[in-house]
């Protein structure tokens, strides 16, 4: 079955392009557009798509309120979040992913990497781009703690393999990348990673990376 989508940016021209992209993929079917947040909620409710490429920067409701409310625990569907900021890093993607975001794309990515981006996304994946997200959260470190804070007690559910996987999930590396640095398979980094998400109650790598620096266990800027 194809991925459905749902385009909400209040630029015409920039929906027209990407409904284009999007359209000459057989597995990727744009079911509606919106211009802005509440459209989108509207949307969302009326079509069930199963993902929201959504911009930040909306008139009546921006793009962080409108995720929150579609991916909160009051959400009507599955829809995940998709959001796309622009080349300089948008101050509210931070925001946005904590809202609820799955992940981010720049606006002037190329068609290949959009297309992938929702395919990844509707699989269930997360953390686009590991490389811009740390890029992003080490850019905007002023809005996270600086690690003096108490640690959370949650994290103290955690062994300590699960937090070394957890620092370099915030760090931005991939399954494969853990998986050669701590010298382990895929398949037991994807396990160890599970076991985070379970038991700190977060619902992807977004929100285990955003975990992280909240948390004081990855100060921003470090290596």
């Amino acid at each position: 079955m194809a991925i459905r989508v749902l385009l909400v940016d209040d630029q015409p021209l920039l929906r027209t392009g990407f409904r284009m992209i999007l359209e000459a993929e057989q597995d990727l079917a744009v079911v509606g557009e919106a211009g802005d947040g509440l459209q989108a909620l509207d949307q969302v409710r009326a079509l069930q798509p199963d993902v929201v490429l959504m911009d930040i920067r909306m008139p009546r409701m921006d793009g962080v309120e409108a995720t929150r409310q579609i991916t909160g625990p009051e959400r009507d569907g599955p829809a995940k979040v998709l959001v796309l900021t622009t080349f300089d890093l948008d101050e509210y993607v931070v925001e946005a992913l904590r809202a609820g975001a799955s992940g981010f794309l720049l606006k002037d990515a190329p068609a290949n990497e959009l297309v992938q981006a929702i395919r990844v996304v509707a699989a269930g994946e997360a953390m686009l781009a590991p490389s811009i997200t740390r890029r992003l959260l080490d850019k905007y470190a002023t809005h996270l703690p600086s690690g003096d804070e108490p640690v959370p007690d949650t994290l103290h559910t955690l062994t300590d393999r699960e937090v070394e996987v957890l620092k370099l999930v915030a760090r931005g590396l991939s399954n494969a990348e853990i998986a050669a640095d701590l010298f382990v398979s895929e398949t037991t980094v994807k396990t160890h990673v599970g076991h985070v998400l379970t038991k700190l109650g977060l619902r992807d790598r977004v929100q285990a990376a955003v975990y992280a620096y909240e948390s004081g266990l990855v100060r921003p800027g470090a290596q």
